[in-house]
């Protein structure tokens, strides 16, 4: 082993630690510790989180988180069949009623927030993460106690799925967004294979045409940032492009690398958002801390040029994310080494301090690149 393996190995070594240590004795990862807007768990943040710890051989970790995600849930059913009630009725259903987006460590609700609830994208990342989470423990069919919840979030999905709401990022609640399609996908394709539902399957089928129906540029005819609603049917809301939708290829499968509406949306994305230094952008014109580059998006980066069977650049991506970890192993949500804007940022540090660090999304990333590269 070189000694950019060993520090490679090093840093995978320090970022399990540090996630084990932000995980409530609940099961719920903390955000970021030191970040008080980041004191919370996502259902989203978190599965990626412990698909990580799986991959690391902690299953334990895994599981638990699982777990309280399951636990929320199975609290939520009821609330969930209200909500299919009054869709199935065509009540008015304000984005306030909708299942939240974060809770707060020991599974209460994040009551009095400023930040968007209504956010379909974590629970589909649940469904996914909670299968292969399974088949990494050698279980082949969801557990007793765990269908009720699945169960319940899958008609949630299936009944809300073409509905706006907010993106992975907390924005844009008018849109509809194909990344946020992509983990809904991502949990119903895995539910549906688990469990032998051909529903599923077609639901599945639907979102994937829908896409290309609706979310495609109509000259570049690749993958759009958004849609809205309109009268009689849906118009682009933004023709750019977001990291995120790297998310429709790995890991939630909808197209392959190779597609040919696929790979034009990659092509933008390298285009558009890869910085000289290495890293990757959110999107153009995005006014978080300045636009910075993210390490969690480098590391899907790296994660999809390996899956396209091109290994050097997925090695130069943890090579950058690791270059950006401080002396004490910890890695930061995103760097302003190549800022979009320097006012946001300055605008941002004053309001809310430096960027958040340790991200444990960082860290697991950094983990998901790192196994998929080294085993």
């Amino acid at each position: 082993m070189n000694s950019l393996e060993t520090t490679f190995k090093a840093l995978a070594q320090d970022s399990v630690k540090l996630i084990e240590w932000n995980q409530h004795p609940s099961g719920g990862y903390t955000a970021c510790p030191l970040f008080s807007h980041y004191a919370f768990s996502w259902s989203r943040d978190g599965s990626f989180i412990a698909y990580a710890m799986d991959l690391a051989g902690k299953h334990e970790s895994a599981g638990s988180f699982y777990a309280w995600v399951n636990r929320i849930l199975h609290n939520k059913i009821g609330h969930i069949e209200m909500l299919v009630g009054k869709h199935s009725r065509g009540e008015w259903i304000g984005q306030e009623q909708f299942l939240h987006t974060r809770y707060h460590l020991d599974g209460r609700d994040d009551e009095h927030s400023e930040w968007g609830h209504f956010q379909l994208d974590g629970y589909g990342a649940w469904l996914w993460g909670l299968t292969c989470h399974l088949k990494a423990t050698g279980q082949s069919r969801i557990p007793e106690g765990f269908l009720a919840s699945v169960n319940a979030t899958v008609e949630y999905l299936r009944t809300f799925w073409r509905s706006p709401n907010f993106d992975c990022w907390e924005e844009h609640s008018d849109g509809i967004h194909p990344s946020t399609l992509a983990c809904i996908y991502g949990g119903l394709k895995r539910i549906a294979e688990m469990e032998s539902r051909q529903d599923l399957e077609e639901v599945c089928r639907e979102i994937r045409e829908f896409l290309l129906e609706h979310a495609v540029h109509p000259e570049e005819g690749r993958f759009v940032k958004y849609l809205n609603p309109s009268e009689g049917g849906h118009r682009i809301g933004n023709a750019g492009v977001d990291a995120s939708l790297m998310w429709l290829c790995e890991p939630f499968g909808l197209f392959e690398p190779d597609h040919p509406v696929m790979k034009r949306t990659l092509d933008k994305i390298e285009g558009d958002l890869k910085t000289r230094d290495g890293g990757l952008r959110r999107y153009i014109g995005d006014t978080y801390y300045g636009g910075g580059e993210w390490s969690l998006l480098t590391a899907w980066y790296g994660w999809l040029k390996l899956a396209e069977g091109d290994r050097a650049p997925a090695e130069q991506a943890l090579r950058w994310i690791a270059s950006k970890a401080d002396d004490k192993g910890r890695l930061p949500e995103q760097v302003p080494d190549a800022l979009e804007n320097k006012n946001t940022y300055d605008e941002r540090v004053q309001r809310w301090g430096t960027p958040a660090m340790p991200l444990l999304w960082s860290h697991a990333m950094y983990l998901v690149l790192y196994h998929k590269l080294y085993g």
